[in-house]
């Protein structure tokens, strides 16, 4: 699945423009090594966003096409 598509099913980034436009900015990372809105996110990758000063670094544990809003946080967890 596209990066800029599961950002938005996870409802970690609530549009797929917004998300788009965020690995076009250079905010997005996966893996450590930063992303295009076009990469292929695997179960178990790296995800971190640079939102301003703030970092979130999350795991993909599922990836679906569609998810219901109270299921999507099942998707991934926070890294620390």
């Amino acid at each position: 699945m596209r990066l800029d598509k599961y950002l938005k099913v996870s409802r970690i980034i609530k549009r797929r423009t917004v998300a788009n436009e965020a690995c076009d900015a250079g905010r997005v990372t996966v893996n450590g090594k930063q992303a295009k809105a076009s990469v292929d996110i695997k179960v178990g990758d790296i995800i971190e966003i640079r939102f301003g000063s703030n970092t979130t670094k999350i795991e993909v544990l599922a990836i679906a096409d569609t998810q219901k809003k109270d299921e999507a946080a099942n998707m991934y967890r926070s890294v620390q």
